[in-house]
Parts: C-alpha cells; structure tokens; sequence
C-alpha cells in the first residue's frame, strides 16, 4: 500500500503545481510594463503554463481512460478560446472577421500543423503507425460538414443585398453546428467508444499497468488544468501588443497575429498530441487534434453566434476564395492520409507543406 501511494506521488511532481499560480500572480503583477526583461518573465511563465497545462491534462486522462482523457483538454481549451474571442470583441469595437479568422486560423493549424507533425515525428520513430479508421473517418465527416457550412456557405450564398448571415441563418447555423457536435460526442464516449480507443502498443501497455491517481489528485489536476490554460490565454492576450508591434517592425500583415495567438492558445494540446504520437499512440494524437478542431466549431461559433445576436454585433463567417480552397484542399487530403488506417513521414510532410502554403498565403496577401 505504502509502494502504491508513492507512485501515485510520482504521477503529481511539484513543479505542475505553483507553475499556473505563478502565471495567474502574473497577470496582477502586469510584467510587460517592466520593459523587455517583463517581456521575456512573461515569456517564459506562458512556456510554463503550457508544459503545465500538458501535465494536468495527463494526469486526468490517465484517470478517465480514453476518450474522455482527449476530450477533456480539447472542450477546456475551446471555451478558454471562445471567451477570448468573446472578450476582445467587448473590449473595443466589434470586429466582425474576428471570429472567422481565428476558427479558420484554429482549423488549420490543427488539421495540418498538428496533424502533419505528429504524422512527421511518429513516422521517423516509428515508420509506419495505425490507427482505428472508423473513429477518424468519423470525424473528418462531421469536420467538413461543419466547415463547409460554417465558413464556405456564407461566401457562396451571398449577395450584394444581403452580404452576410442574417440572424435566421446565425440561429441556424448554431443549432447545426451545436448538434453535430453534440451527436459526435454521443457516438464517441459512449454508442461507439471503440472507435476511438488507441490499439495497444509497448508504451500504452506499460502505462495501462501504471498506478492511476486517486479521484481526489484527479480533480486537483483538472481545477490546476482550468487555471494553467486561463493563465495561458490571459498572457497570450497580453503578450497580443508585443506580438502586434513585433510584426508591424517586420511589415508583416497584422493577419499574422492571429496566427500566432491561435499557436500559443493551442499549444498545450500541440505538446500533448506530439507527445502521444511519438509514444506511438497516434489514435490519441488523432483524438487530440480533430477533437479540437470539431470543438473549435461545434463550441466556439454557437457562442459567438448568441453573441452577435444579443449585442447586435456585425458577423461576417465566409471565407474568401483562397481560404476556400485552402479549406478544400486540406479536408481531401486529409481524407486521403487517413484512408488506410496507417500513415508514414509521407502523409505527415504533405500536411506541413500545406501549412506553409496557408502562412505564405497570410504574409503574401
């Protein structure tokens, strides 16, 4: 009994612990007015937050068991980001591509930056990883669907008249979204869980044989997770006007903050995907990354939707005929990477290309 509780001492090091503290007394201490080494503290507390964040969320994985592990960390950080958004609109003047950019920022970066470095780093430790196909076909079905009516159909459908989404589309278009999100949960926790349970490998099995914490260091764990991902959007919003002054330096359009806002707010389930992929548990990295892409659309525009409702906020959703084909291009080839149930560096290099592609299309207006 005594072996047991100091293993699951080992599961809760310290340093998780006052790591989010410390970013949160950050943020009432305001370091960025300290000049450049405020600059570079708050730097370095965001990195700490994030590894943090990545811990915690571990931690309460290795306690649910899979699916519910992933999914925990991708809807966390999806309202985290949807009250972000809902923030810096009512901070100053509304803008109405803000919600549009960011989703569409969020999409990309996880179907392609995410999903091609975890292609990429489990491909050159493992060569070829699998994958159970029923679960990843699934959602890259609800994902496009989402996609295409959220962001494509709005430039589609428009007219001089009527240049946007009037409130009965907006109400609709948060019924649907919110529906298919809400179906693909059902199917994934509970009508099809199997889908989505990783095969077993070396690494999963001598982890399934680990020690789980208790449900008390579970919930400490997923209330220091809450606050790890808060302090982390807090301080990346603050670091927005460092960011934002750094690119103007470089005559980088301001489109480029966005960028690197959605990375910093994503990067704790960046860390935790790549992390699974390179254990060779590849169907957690797949679970991670779609799972927040769906959220990022299921949860994020249902909320801004009532938002604009309520607070009469201009909206504007369509993407421009670039982005359009960006999005198209991205969703058939990750259909066509996913199409066997294994993947190799091949798959996981054509992702990044397209990531490069959609950043060069950002600087290269």
């Amino acid at each position: 009994m005594r072996a047991a509780n100091q293993t699951v001492r080992v599961v809760l090091p310290h340093w998780p612990r006052w790591v989010p503290a410390v970013g949160l007394a950050s943020l009432l201490l305001r370091p960025l007015s300290y000049g450049s080494a405020g600059l570079v503290a708050a730097s370095a507390i965001l990195v700490g937050c994030i590894l943090a964040a990545v811990h915690h969320a571990e931690v309460v994985a290795h306690r649910v068991g899979e699916p519910f592990g992933t999914l925990i960390l991708a809807v966390a950080v999806t309202i985290i980001e949807a009250s972000l958004i809902l923030s810096m609109m009512l901070s100053g003047a509304a803008n109405p591509t803000l919600p549009r950019d960011t989703v569409f920022a969020a999409i990309m970066l996880i179907l392609n930056g995410l999903v091609g470095a975890c292609l990429l780093v489990g491909g050159v430790r493992h060569r070829e990883q699998h994958f159970v196909l029923e679960g990843v076909n699934a959602a890259l079905c609800v994902l496009a669907a989402m996609a295409t009516l959220v962001l494509v159909l709005p430039s589609v459908a428009a007219t001089p008249t009527a240049p946007a989404y009037s409130a009965a589309h907006l109400v609709f278009i948060a019924l649907v979204s919110s529906t298919l999100y809400a179906t693909f949960i059902f199917v994934q926790t509970i009508r099809h869980r199997d889908y989505f349970l990783p095969e077993g490998s070396g690494d999963l099995k001598a982890e399934a044989h680990a020690i789980p914490p208790t449900t008390r260091q579970a919930a400490y764990s997923f209330g220091l997770l809450l606050l790890a991902l808060g302090s982390v959007v807090l301080l990346a919003k603050s670091l927005s006007h460092p960011i934002e002054e750094a690119v103007a330096a470089v005559a980088l359009p301001r489109g480029f903050v966005g960028i690197v806002i959605a990375a910093l707010v994503l990067a704790p389930e960046g860390l935790a995907a790549l992390q699974a992929a390179r254990r060779n548990r590849l169907q957690t990295s797949l679970n991670l990354a779609l799972g927040s892409a769906l959220a990022t659309i299921g949860l994020t525009i249902p909320t801004v939707a009532a938002a604009a409702l309520i607070m009469r906020w201009p909206l504007s959703l369509g993407l421009d005929q670039t982005g359009i084909t960006l999005l198209a291009v991205s969703l058939m080839v990750a259909m066509l990477s996913f199409g066997t149930g294994r993947t190799t560096i091949l798959q996981g290099a054509v992702h990044l290309v397209l990531l490069a592609a959609y950043i060069f299309r950002t600087i290269v207006a």
